[in-house]
């Protein structure tokens, strides 16, 4: 923390000041000027980020942490901070990452300052983060800033609740490989982090989720595929979604079928982690019935020939056996004389 030894040492208040007046100069400035200006905006958040953590001579002071929480908030620093994200360099982007981290872990008897000061003051920081795919050379940091919030749930809700949510299904998507991946992770995060949560929004928006859930099952591209039937499979294991009407339409079952009968062995694992609900619910719609049953004798014999034991999967066997025990069970289709 040598910079606080300085002769005339900044205040964690005019730090933040600072950062404020060269993130802002960044708008006008192109060339060897917006250089200039981002050096300072790096300076100054490489001071935020001392006073938050610490460095290998000084230990943070809580009161000096204080002093620039409150600077930030009463001037909206991090708004500017996420506003003005690409225009500053790589470095300065990863330091304000983790200087919103800290912030937002901060804790004063049992309430989160930061939580309380975007979701009552500044919900603008939460639509742009939500938007950062849209802009590659600040995704993933973006993506890491949004994944920090989500763990509040109070900020997962006001996610889920906002039309910019779907966007996700398109940018994981992205050709972008780097990006794709970055907000698949997110879109699981808000999916499965919050449990009673999301079976709520999922109750609620039962129809936009499997429409485009189905979607991305049905992808040309292996990894997006596949990682769609994971997730779909992960909410549905948890408890508060296991009773879902997902299990009483023909089309989600086809799509499964389809999963099933794919050449790759692991997408075939991932969609049985699905397929055996619609075998093992006990009052099946009769759209979803008729269909197992006019292809019970096929399903009996992929099943038979289902080898998984290589895969060591715990319960995993004893589920196909069980599930193949199930479909014997079905009635055979009624043939016409």
């Amino acid at each position: 923390m040598s910079f606080l030894f300085k002769r005339n040492p900044k205040t964690p208040q005019e730090i933040v000041r600072a950062v404020n007046e060269s993130v802002i100069k960044l708008d006008s400035s192109v060339g060897d000027s917006q250089k200039k200006y981002q050096d300072e905006c790096s300076r100054y958040l490489k001071q935020m980020k001392v006073i938050l953590i610490g460095d290998d001579e000084n230990a943070p002071q809580p009161d000096q942490i204080s002093y620039l929480a409150q600077e930030i908030y009463s001037t909206d620093s991090l708004y500017l901070l996420i506003y003005h994200l690409k225009k500053l360099d790589f470095d300065s982007r990863k330091d304000v990452q983790l200087i919103f981290s800290n912030l937002l872990r901060r804790q004063l008897a049992n309430k989160s300052p930061t939580v309380d000061y975007i979701i009552n003051s500044k919900p603008e920081i939460i639509l742009m983060l939500l938007k950062g795919p849209e802009t590659h050379s600040i995704g993933l940091i973006s993506g890491q800033i949004l994944r920090d919030c989500l763990k509040f749930e109070i900020i997962n809700k006001f996610i889920l609740g906002n039309s910019l949510f779907w966007n996700f299904f398109k940018y994981v998507q992205i050709p972008i490989f780097e990006i794709a991946t970055d907000s698949f992770i997110t879109l699981h995060d808000l999916l499965t982090t919050h449990r009673k949560l999301v079976s709520e929004f999922l109750n609620n928006n039962y129809d936009q989720f499997v429409i485009n859930i189905n979607k991305l099952m049905q992808s040309s591209n292996y990894v997006t595929k596949r990682q769609s039937v994971r997730l779909l499979s992960e909410i549905i294991l948890q408890k508060y979604n296991q009773n879902s009407k997902y299990f009483d339409e023909a089309t989600n079952l086809k799509i499964i079928m389809l999963i099933l009968n794919d050449k790759s062995k692991n997408l075939q694992i991932e969609g049985f982690q699905i397929f055996k609900f619609f075998i093992a619910k006990p009052k099946k719609s009769q759209k979803v019935l008729d269909i197992l049953v006019k292809n019970k004798e096929n399903f009996i014999a992929f099943f038979k020939g289902f080898d998984i034991e290589s895969y060591q999967i715990p319960n995993l066997v004893e589920e196909r056996d069980y599930i193949l025990g199930k479909i014997q069970q079905l009635p055979d289709i009624e043939r016409i004389q």
